[in-house]
């Protein structure tokens, strides 16, 4: 799951406008979090937002594929962006949102359940 310096840094320019983006490499990819929410990973150069039952319809219109760690059966919730995301502000604007709100939405959860 090697991610490249070059891909890491675009992704990092493409999310800067947003603020309070912070990163930090994990089992071979990066973890990428806002305001110390997790909400996307990279993983051989492919950039993955945390999804959910509100959003995963939203991936799927869009032909996105989801993460499967170790090419498996299993897969995470996290998916893929539709292309024109990673070159249009408005429309990576607009899927950081999504993720940042599934990821909240997650975070809600695990704290009610304690």
């Amino acid at each position: 799951m090697p991610v490249s310096p070059d891909f890491l840094d675009y992704v990092l320019e493409q999310l800067h406008p947003l603020g309070g983006i912070t990163h930090r490499r994990m089992f071979g990819g990066v973890g990428v979090s806002r305001h110390e929410l997790f909400f996307a990973l990279i993983a051989d150069d492919v950039l993955y937002f945390k999804a959910d039952a509100v959003t995963v319809p939203d991936f799927e219109a869009a032909g996105c594929e989801p993460f499967r760690p170790f090419g498996g059966d299993k897969a995470m919730n996290y998916w893929t962006l539709p292309l024109e995301a990673l070159e249009d502000p408005d429309e990576m604007t607009a899927w950081t949102t999504r993720a940042l709100d599934a990821a909240l939405r997650a975070t809600t959860g695990k704290q009610r359940g304690t």
